[in-house]
């Protein structure tokens, strides 16, 4: 006789602990599928973000100006002018202390910018240990489903006088399918956190990249001031 051994009849079919970690299973992926959508456009709105900061940055736009321009921007700034916002108000704020040690406020600008650097990768990396999470540990609880179907349908074929291939294929089969939907939302999970770890690595060699960059152009600026202060007061003396 042939039996129907489609994956539904299977599940339906099951044992209460394999329909369970079946339903577990598929609640995860459907929560692993949702983090990897929502992390694949928040990262492509930041590389877009910090994109166009960057090009603005570069194009002779005084820092003042940038600086006021990110402050009314700041709820929809990327990282990278978040970044920059911090060290120039940090180094603003020295200013207005009358703190005119070029070493000082070039620390407090870095730090500033430090802090505000991990803020934002911390942010970035949200969501990605769950998808390690389930990357690794979906396929487990997919074989524990397999390994309790198996021996469900071991414990009822122990009551049969006479054992054939097709009494024990349904219960195998429904068993094994715990396992397929286990490495069906491990998968994706796996590839999303490689992937996206990738994204985050470059994110930041960037932002590490700008910081170095901004606080060259504020010692360089710092030295110029410092120069020209050392003029004038050559001057006034003569």
């Amino acid at each position: 006789m042939n039996q129907d051994l489609s994956i539904t009849t299977l599940l339906l079919h099951a044992s209460l602990a394999v329909q369970l970690v079946v339903l577990l299973l598929v609640v995860i992926s459907v929560a692993s599928w949702a983090a990897i959508i929502r992390k694949f456009f928040a990262l492509k709105r930041m590389r877009a973000l910090n994109e166009d900061f960057e090009r603005e940055f570069w194009s002779g736009t005084s820092l003042n100006e940038l600086f006021a321009s990110a402050a009314q921007n700041a709820k929809f700034a990327g990282p990278m002018e978040r970044i920059f916002a911090s060290g120039m108000r940090e180094y603003q704020k020295l200013r207005e202390r009358h703190i005119s040690d070029a070493a000082t406020l070039l620390d407090g600008a870095r730090r500033a910018m430090r802090a505000s650097f991990q803020r934002e990768m911390d942010a970035a990396e949200s969501n990605l240990s769950f998808l390690a999470t389930v990357g690794s540990v979906s396929p487990y609880v997919g074989l524990f489903g397999t390994v309790w179907g198996i021996m469900h349908a071991f414990t009822g074929l122990a009551a049969l006088a006479q054992v054939t291939l097709s009494t024990v294929a349904p219960g195998i089969a429904e068993a094994l399918v715990a396992t397929a939907i286990g490495l069906f939302a491990a998968i994706p999970a796996v590839v999303g956190y490689n992937r996206f770890a990738r994204e985050i690595d470059k994110i930041a060699i960037a932002l590490e990249t700008f910081i170095e960059e901004f606080s060259n152009i504020l010692q360089r600026n710092l030295s110029a001031a410092s120069a020209h202060a050392t003029q004038s007061s050559a001057a006034s003396g003569h």
